[in-house]
């Protein structure tokens, strides 16, 4: 069985250092939730809150309309997943797994019967009479994750789980998470600072920056449709450009720009910030911005260009690559822009002025 999860005016506090000073979110049942931020930004500190290893100095926590925020950890049915791994180095894999199931008394044919279940799940029966020290991170880590399944959790809360692991690792692990995930059917938080990982496995993502959500989306939603400048500048790469609103029209180097995505036509003209991911620009042969190329890197699928816009600030645009000569710095330009997929922001950055965005730091059910 697993819960919904629902958070409501959290606080965490560290002596007279609040961490985080009054959160609110809901978790769907069965829903991969993925917090993402920077160092320091107190995912952590909100995992191990919902786990019961931090304390709440105030708000509520609850598990299907239950609240649990003054149950200790072992009382919470949650499973975890360390950075670390945590496997017991002197146990085989399959006693490892065994290991919560045997301190809960369970008996041992059941035992027996779960264990090689869950091994299928993740996929490393062939290693069930291996020690900890003949298997590779990413083997330990699967050992780690059906460790924290094979009890049947309402929760599992995964800490940075892949940041051990090498690149190519990391990608085979996230997508092999994401699938026993949806297998399983737990509810499950994940925390990372990785945004393409968080983008590759969540059903949702939660921002966070200085203890506080910014954001709660569908990955689509946060790329697309940020709630303000920090999410559109941490999600991805963009491009940050101070203009100018008047009316619909958004202008940029002298040229203007309808915006059809705009929440509401703004009377007069007005100062904005104008962010546009590099694979939002164009290089057009019509009417454009002019630039020149400073620089270009190739990346196979990909160009990047780097560009020097005529009225000085300097931008990344990404072009599919042709068979056609890269352009070389110098190379004058005029710069097109896909129109409804840029987003603007006004009062420095902290309110999106775009249709569609949902889910600004708000509880959402």
């Amino acid at each position: 069985m697993s819960v919904a999860i629902s958070i409501r005016d959290a606080v965490k506090r560290y002596g007279g250092n609040t961490i985080i000073p009054g959160l609110s979110m809901d978790i769907h049942d069965g829903e991969f939730f993925t917090l993402l931020g920077p160092s320091g930004c107190g995912k952590t500190t909100l995992l191990r809150m919902i786990a019961g290893f931090n304390s709440i100095e105030g708000g509520g926590l609850f598990f299907n309309g239950r609240a649990v925020g003054d149950l200790e950890p072992g009382k919470r049915n949650i499973g975890m997943v360390f950075q670390n791994y945590a496997v017991f180095p002197h146990m085989t894999v399959a006693k490892n797994i065994a290991f919560g199931l045997e301190n809960r008394k369970v008996p041992k044919k059941e035992i027996s019967r779960r264990v090689e279940e869950i091994m299928r799940v993740v996929q490393i029966e062939e290693y069930r009479n291996r020690m900890p020290d003949k298997l590779s991170g990413g083997q330990q880590q699967r050992v780690a994750l059906a460790r924290a399944i094979v009890i049947n959790p309402d929760v599992l809360l995964m800490d940075e789980p892949l940041s051990n692991l090498d690149a190519k690792l990391r990608v085979d692990m996230r997508n092999a998470i994401r699938e026993i995930q949806n297998k399983v059917h737990i509810t499950t938080i994940y925390v990372t600072h990785d945004q393409e990982e968080a983008m590759a496995i969540s059903d949702r993502i939660a921002v966070m920056n200085g203890g506080v959500i910014q954001h709660i989306g569908t990955p689509q939603a946060v790329y697309q449709r940020p709630a303000n400048l920090f999410v559109s500048t941490f999600i991805g790469r963009t491009n940050v450009l101070e203009c100018e609103l008047e009316e619909s029209a958004l202008h940029i180097c002298g040229r203007a720009f309808e915006l059809t995505e705009l929440d509401n036509a703004r009377p007069g003209r007005m100062p904005v910030l104008a962010s546009i991911r590099p694979e939002e620009f164009f290089i057009t042969e019509g009417d454009g911005i002019p630039a020149t190329i400073d620089d270009s890197v190739f990346l196979g699928l990909n160009t990047h260009y780097f560009v020097r816009l005529a009225s000085g600030p300097r931008v990344e645009i990404v072009q599919e690559s042709t068979i056609m000569e890269i352009l070389k710095p110098g190379a004058r330009v005029r710069l097109g822009i896909k129109q409804q997929k840029i987003n603007v922001f006004g009062d420095g950055g902290e309110v999106s002025l775009m249709k569609g965005v949902r889910g600004g730091g708000a509880a959402q059910a």
